[in-house]
């Protein structure tokens, strides 16, 4: 009588499709360094191969450089961190002529992030970089006091937020995103405004606003009262808001809050998501972005998923 013979399991696929296309722009991997926590992609560039990413957004570009925040800056908390750096950036200029030659070099996506106090700014960060070579698209980050309007941010009412969106929209030459506040009560609300008024995508969401203290002092962590809490904690609150725009509009969502495992995107690619953006977590590994893509294939053939595009808006009704 022969022994009996171990029991394997089915081998998963060779090979895993891992492309995704966010409008007209096809990513060979879902997988998208976020904006602040990516540098201008070339501070990684000796640490990570930029050309296994599906792309990366650049930090934030204003029409003129802007110090930032005063120190401290970032904080611990519990399954995250905070941080105020007050969107400190070379300004779009500097960026066309010191970092985006060097980005050319590299075969991956690059996404510009721009911000303003106001409509112009925002436009004239636009203007300088249609006429510039390198860049795939835009984001718009609404997240911004709009001086003109009293200060209220331009993603929080969908009437502002269209404006600027359709205003973007009217200069941009390339794709345009456009990255919606998380604090808003209806997120769809906002989603299809940015829609309407021309966005070719959406990321959801930025950090949400926070408070934290020193009990001795009572005084703020960091040099700014006012900080962003972002990291493994806002995951599930985000994954809400993405599920739920994903339900109100057509254009692709880009996931983006507390991604550290595979599992984490294949969470957020079910909940409606084309493609993820990962943040916090590069302060922890600079190769995050990088490793997930390794981790993603994998997680891929131990399912025996041969399309992660095939799993978009998967999630099954308990």
């Amino acid at each position: 009588m022969s022994a009996p013979q171990p029991v394997t399991a089915p081998a998963g696929p060779a090979d895993v499709d891992l492309s995704v296309s966010v409008g007209t722009l096809l990513f060979q991997n879902p997988i998208i360094a976020a904006s602040g926590t990516f540098g201008y992609g070339v501070e990684f560039a000796e640490l990570v191969d930029l050309n296994r990413l599906g792309g990366f957004v650049v930090k934030g570009l204003s029409a003129q450089p802007m110090a930032g925040a005063p120190a401290p800056r970032i904080w611990d908390t519990a399954s995250g961190m905070v941080n105020a750096i007050g969107l400190q950036n070379i300004g779009v200029r500097a960026f066309v002529a010191e970092k985006l030659p060097l980005l050319r070099a590299y075969h991956t996506h690059v996404i510009a992030n721009v911000f303003g106090r106001c409509a112009e700014d925002y436009l004239e960060v636009i203007r300088v970089l249609n006429d510039a070579e390198g860049v795939s698209a835009y984001e718009l980050n609404v997240s911004c006091p709009n001086v003109d309007k009293g200060g209220a941010e331009f993603g929080g009412d969908p009437i502002v937020l269209g404006g600027i969106v359709g205003e973007a929209r009217r200069v941009s030459r390339r794709p345009l995103w456009v990255k919606l506040a998380p604090t808003v009560g209806f997120i769809g609300l906002m989603a299809r405004a940015a829609e309407d008024a021309g966005a070719d995508a959406l990321t959801i969401a930025n950090t949400y606003p926070a408070l934290c203290l020193d009990p001795h002092t009572r005084k703020s962590r960091l040099g700014s009262t006012t900080v962003g809490l972002s990291g493994a904690a806002i995951k599930p609150i985000t994954m809400r808001l993405v599920n739920e725009a994903s339900r109100a509009v057509k254009v692709p969502i880009i996931g983006l809050g507390g991604i550290e495992s595979p599992g984490d995107i294949v969470e957020y690619v079910a909940a409606g998501a084309t493609a993820v953006q990962v943040g916090t977590a590069h302060f922890v590994d600079p190769r995050a972005s990088e490793r997930l893509v390794e981790g993603l294939e994998k997680w891929c053939r131990n399912d025996n998923t041969i399309r992660i595009s095939e799993l978009k808006g998967s999630l099954q009704k308990s």
